[in-house]
């Protein structure tokens, strides 16, 4: 496994971290800025806004250039809005900072993921991908509590500047430790806008992206109320459910290695496998969240088989459609918006019929994730059930190397 793999890591985990600092800095902040806790918590969502929005198009604009040279004006990018958020004086200072990582982390995401599939053979690409991904599962878990931590000894300021640091060391390892792929080597550089657009006239490729969309969406729909839900419903002690996301956390870091295993082979399989147990997970939690076993057991399975689907998904798209940078970071995108739509559904769940109602919604997502399998499903041949693994080489990236395509699709051998 090249080094440069966990330099890329690294980076995802700095990104991550960024994006939910402002989250354990509320109150300082509020203070500082002269705002509302509110108005704090929608710096979130303006990051993962710009993430969406923002990362494609910066990615458009780096087309051309070679992915390493692309991940350091990134970095770049990066370092200068996070620079701007640790010296931001008020409120709207602080928002074109958050739009500015936003959009670097978003396009950072996409073309790391091309950089992976580029410097490792197909034996292990999955496995790859999954350590990539290995720094949203960590970001998540430590990155929040680290930067709480920093915050309270040293200020809000200092936590900007610990994360901009960060970013700082991986920007300069990555300019040791990732190879400068050459221009005809690198799946964005040299091509034109236009020629990565044709990527998404393929109607496959947007079912691909509505299937991550909504496993995403299913797990932070409940994901996202789990501290009410636990405390609330449950009745487990406020003091006792930060250890309780460790747990959760810890599962999801297991989950994605697994899953990284298994991703090049089995990939529709894992990710149909997934689905229905998320569904069970999340009927189960809803059905027993009085009663604390029940209720951890659940919670620590929906962390085995939810956001852990990330290096199927990424495998999926890359089959379905090329391995570029432009379509992982639409891919990127349609993750973010399933973070928000789950998240937002969620809440009006609660509203609505209570704490329960986030689970029930979640698991609704996965019934629907699994339906927007079925297409593939009932396309593939027979001959091609028992394994996914035919199309694990280095041309999987390409349609006719699919072996999810039907017999008509795929080149006639004379």
């Amino acid at each position: 496994m090249p080094f440069a793999i966990y330099v890329l890591g690294l980076g995802i985990f700095t990104m991550v971290t960024s994006e939910f600092l402002v989250a354990g800095l509320m109150p300082q902040l509020s203070e500082d800025l002269g705002t509302g806790i509110p108005q704090i918590g929608y710096l979130v969502s303006v990051y993962a806004a710009a993430m969406a929005l923002g990362g494609p198009l910066l990615t458009a604009l780096m087309l051309r250039l070679r992915q390493k040279t692309a991940l350091v004006l990134l970095y770049a990018v990066f370092l200068a809005g996070q620079a701007l958020g640790a010296l931001a004086t008020g409120y709207g200072l602080m928002v074109a900072a958050r739009l500015v990582t936003g959009a670097a982390s978003g396009a950072f995401f996409g073309v790391a993921l091309a950089v992976c599939v580029r410097i490792t053979g197909p034996e292990v690409r999955g496995r790859a991908t999954s350590i990539v991904l290995g720094g949203l599962m960590v970001g998540t878990v430590l990155g929040l509590p680290l930067s709480q931590l920093a915050g309270e000894q040293y200020g809000w300021r200092f936590a900007f500047w610990a994360v901009a640091a960060l970013a700082a060391l991986a920007l300069a390892v990555t300019c040791g430790a990732v190879p400068a792929l050459p221009k005809e080597e690198t799946g964005g550089a040299g091509g034109s806008v236009r020629a990565e657009l044709g990527a998404f006239r393929n109607a496959r490729l947007w079912a691909a992206f509505a299937t991550s969309m909504l496993i995403i969406g299913a797990t932070f729909a409940a994901f996202s109320y789990f501290v009410p839900i636990l405390t609330d419903v449950t009745g487990f002690a406020a003091g006792t459910v930060p250890l309780l996301l460790v747990v959760y956390g810890a599962a999801t870091v297991v989950g994605n290695a697994v899953v990284g295993r298994l991703a090049d082979r089995h990939t529709m399989t894992v990710l149909g496998t997934g689905l229905a147990l998320n569904t069970v997970f999340l009927t189960v939690f809803a059905l027993g969240a009085g009663n604390a076993v029940t209720a951890l057991a659940a919670m620590t399975g929906i962390g085995l088989v939810g956001v852990t689907m990330n290096p199927a998904m990424v495998t999926r798209v890359m089959r379905t459609a090329n391995d570029r940078p432009l379509v992982n970071t639409v891919h990127t995108s349609f993750i973010t918006l399933g973070v928000v739509v789950g998240s937002w559904v969620g809440g009006i769940g609660v509203a609505h019929w209570g704490l329960r109602a986030p689970l029930w919604t979640g698991a609704v997502m996965a019934v629907l994730g699994l339906l927007t399998l079925l297409p593939d499903a009932l396309r593939r041949p027979a001959s091609s059930a028992s394994s996914d693994s035919s199309a694990s080489d280095g041309s999987s990236a390409r349609s006719a190397a699919d072996p999810s395509l039907p017999t008509t699709e795929r080149p006639t051998r004379v």
